[in-house]
């Protein structure tokens, strides 16, 4: 059950086709009429934005069909698979398909996604539905069905029931059923109404003012028929495209100003607080939609990190899941996955930056085709600095280190001086050869 309906659409039958029930934005609001119009709260131009930035931002992703080999998964292409994935169906592009699924989540909070199979059991086509025509059913047994109304658009001519598994059903935020989404605007509709109400009173303060704008006063009693004039002559003479000039009164009269000002009044700030409290439904960072800066020590990339983690992650996920389901990837060794590349394309010092620091990572040729561009000769290779080490060699060497510390090598004692003796005998020898020759000198 929604939370809200168009005013004209406030009473519907009751499912059991015994009375009526009322479908209201909170308890009593329907006596009071306090009624929130769904078309208007969707015109709010911050709820306007959010949701068309979240669905852009994602459609424009390209989903990939990965397969997972020894822990990495890498881009492949399967007949039965890809197709699909590249066009959706007949009359929608990759982009189109995903922002109305996306579109369709964020303002019903739930995504019905028909599928069409061919011959084989293979899915051939996949088409958004339109929530509202759209009703899930349970059956006695809890197996869950889904009651469809015709659409041409998905070769729906009349009005059927299908099985669940025919079925993509992608929703959040399930707080009172498990099968029933709830969008953001449940938790805004006040606010953007509060928006609303804002805005048609100051359009109706700038269009229907008088200027001056008050009561005039006389000090003596005057007729219907000159209080009629003095009425007529103010409002020709100081509304519409008069308002601002001077009015000038005479005998006696006064001028009591009632209009309150925008000023008085502080519809910016009303008007700001508003902006700021919807946009928070949607987890996008202030700075993003311009109501703030962003915030000091924080770099327009973690800015964008933030908006992925907390405004794209999650839809993200939940739909290469329910995809996955969808086509009958297990996820685990075959399934599908977004692009996230292209989120850091516009912020190209960063993209730069992130490569250049992941060359003892990636090859020159990685790290190039994230740009774009063709391979090169050599470019399949690793390169490091060369004061750069393995954990191999650095751990080689400490081991080195620590025997050396463990078994020192004896300390080598120094040679004994042998020049002396070595002189004495020299001179022993040259003075027995000089004997020698004088005793064979005399005996001749």
């Amino acid at each position: 059950m929604w939370p809200f309906r168009r005013k004209e659409k406030a009473l519907s039958p009751a499912p059991n086709g015994g009375g009526w029930r009322v479908l209201e934005s909170f308890t009593g609001a329907w006596q009071r009429n306090v009624v929130v119009d769904r078309e208007s709260v969707l015109s709010n131009p911050y709820i306007f934005r959010c949701q068309s930035m979240i669905a852009r931002d994602i459609a424009k992703l390209r989903v990939k069909l990965v397969k997972q080999d020894a822990g990495i998964w890498s881009e492949v292409s399967i007949p039965a698979f890809s197709p699909v994935i590249r066009k959706p169906n007949h009359f929608q592009t990759r982009n189109q398909f995903w922002e109305s699924y996306f579109l369709s989540k964020l303002s019903r909070g739930n995504t019905y996604v028909l599928k069409q199979r061919d011959q084989r059991g293979v899915v051939v086509a996949l088409y958004v539905l339109d929530p509202m025509r759209v009703q899930p059913l349970i059956s006695e047994s809890g197996e869950v069905f889904y009651r469809l109304s015709s659409d041409n658009l998905a070769r729906l001519p009349d009005a059927l029931t299908v099985p669940a598994r025919e079925i993509i059903h992608d929703r959040w935020n399930c707080l009172f059923h498990p099968l029933v989404g709830i969008p953001p605007l449940w938790a805004n509709a006040l606010n953007a109404t509060q928006a609303q109400k804002i805005s048609e009173s100051a359009a109706s303060f700038f269009a229907n003012q008088s200027r001056p704008g008050g009561i005039l006063t006389a000090p003596g009693a005057i007729s219907d028929e000159t209080a009629a004039q003095l009425k007529q002559a103010f409002e020709q003479g100081y509304s519409g495209e008069n308002a601002g000039r001077i009015a000038v009164v005479g005998d006696g009269l006064t001028f009591s100003q009632l209009t309150v000002t925008a000023n008085d009044s502080q519809l910016v700030e009303q008007l700001k607080w508003t902006a700021e409290t919807i946009v928070a439904t949607y987890g996008i960072p202030l700075s993003k939609l311009g109501l703030a800066a962003i915030p000091s020590g924080e770099t327009v990339q973690t800015s964008n990190i933030r908006y992925y983690i907390d405004a794209l992650h999650g839809p993200m996920e939940d739909a290469e899941s329910c995809l996955d389901e969808g086509l009958g990837l297990d996820g685990v060794t075959v399934g599908v996955e977004f692009d996230t590349d292209s989120l850091w394309r516009l912020d190209s010092l960063t993209q730069m930056d992130v490569l250049e620091k992941s060359k003892s990572v990636l090859t020159l040729d990685e790290r190039r085709k994230k740009l774009d561009a063709a391979p090169i000769t050599g470019g399949a290779t690793v390169y490091l600095q060369q004061q750069d080490h393995s954990i191999e060699a650095i751990a080689a060497r400490d081991k080195v280190l620590i025997e050396q510390a463990n078994n020192p090598a004896p300390i080598a004692l120094p040679a004994p001086d042998t020049s002396a003796q070595e002189q004495a005998e020299e001179r022993a020898f040259m003075a027995e050869t000089l004997l020698s020759l004088r005793k064979n000198m005399e005996a001749a």
